[in-house]
């Protein structure tokens, strides 16, 4: 039998992966993904490949980000919850990560991290598993209506009140630009967590096409109550972003938010919504558990340097939280000045 072997891409090189492999490795592990990425922050993308007499049997796309407050590592994923790992064969596998453990140890990184979903499986030897996050994933019926009844009955209650409180939802992609970094950015504040530049969102743009689009939800008002992005993947649609504004919260404004972003999707015929990643018992995730979704834990793969502790860079960490709740009260010029430069450091 053939031997898989690995081999590095090279910066400019298109990647040329069979369809099905496409799909499974996710949209974070494609040519677009890793261009914009690079195109944004710069950072250094690492592309090995396992083939198999010539034909690709896997893929690690990692990018190396190196910064003075979160540190110096590979990840793949960046930016998003999961993917840019693929091995359809035990021997792909083997080789992928013995090569990804020499390139860290070339490069001098505390860790590397792998994200993918196969939360059940195990980790290469050597490697840590963290399982604190899990994604969400809808099957989409024909029409949404159907989703209904599976629903609590206070779910539905809130959904419907939601659809009378006078809020409009818009997609698009150009012309909703500006409103749906506002809306994002904008919320991020509140949460007390940094945000990217516009710029960021107008280069996933320009990078993924019409595989992205921007979702705007207005107030009766026309005041800016939410908004998000979402990526399309063959027929998964995958929510990059959802970001409600407080001061529309008791309205339902988030519930009005999913139920619009589901009603668009089996319009368009997608068989699937995953809802994003959250940290295990947070609200994030009671809120996704009333669309009665399909968890999925996710596989985190941490391969770290000796005397490196595994990283904890998280909301519910301790020692973030003064620093989040001085970050709700920074001015905005300033969150929006400062942001940038810390995001980039939590790909």
């Amino acid at each position: 039998m053939v031997d898989v072997t690995i081999r590095q891409l090279d910066p400019g090189e298109v990647l040329r992966l069979p369809p099905d492999l496409a799909l499974k490795v996710g949209f974070c592990g494609l040519d677009a993904w890793s261009g914009f990425v690079r195109s944004v922050y710069q950072f250094p993308i690492y592309r090995l490949v396992a083939e198999r007499g010539g034909n690709p049997e896997g893929l690690l796309a990692l990018t190396h980000v190196r910064h003075p407050v979160f540190g110096n590592y590979l990840t793949t994923a960046p930016f998003a919850s999961y993917g840019g790992y693929l091995a359809a064969s035990s021997e792909a596998r083997s080789a992928l990560f013995s090569e990804v453990n020499r390139l860290a140890q070339s490069l001098g990184v505390d860790y590397v991290l792998a994200r993918h979903e196969k939360g059940d499986e195990c980790p290469p030897e050597g490697w840590v598993q963290y399982s604190g996050y899990a994604t969400y994933r809808i099957g989409l019926p024909a029409n949404a209506d159907a989703l209904m009844p599976s629903y609590s009955s206070d779910h539905r209650n809130h959904i419907r009140k939601s659809l009378h409180k006078g809020f409009s939802i818009r997609f698009g992609r150009q012309e909703l630009l500006q409103d749906a970094y506002e809306a994002i950015a904008r919320s991020m504040h509140e949460l007390g967590s940094p945000y990217h530049g516009q710029r960021y969102l107008k280069a996933m743009l320009e990078s993924l096409g019409e595989k992205l689009e921007f979702v705007v939800v207005y107030a009766k008002d026309g005041r800016l109550a939410g908004g998000g992005a979402l990526i399309y993947h063959g027929k998964v649609a995958n929510n990059l972003h959802a970001n409600i504004l407080r001061s529309y919260r008791s309205d339902y404004v988030g519930e009005f938010l999913y139920w619009s972003i589901l009603e668009h999707c089996c319009e368009l015929g997608m068989q699937t919504f995953d809802l994003g990643r959250s940290l295990s018992g947070s609200g994030n995730e009671v809120f996704k558990m009333k669309w009665r979704p399909e968890r999925r834990t996710l596989a985190y793969w941490y391969a770290l340097r000796p005397g490196v502790a595994l990283p904890n860079l998280n909301q519910k960490n301790p020692k973030y939280r003064l620093a989040i709740a001085t970050w709700k009260r920074l001015p905005r010029p300033l969150v929006r000045w400062l942001g940038p430069f810390l995001i980039c450091g939590l790909a």
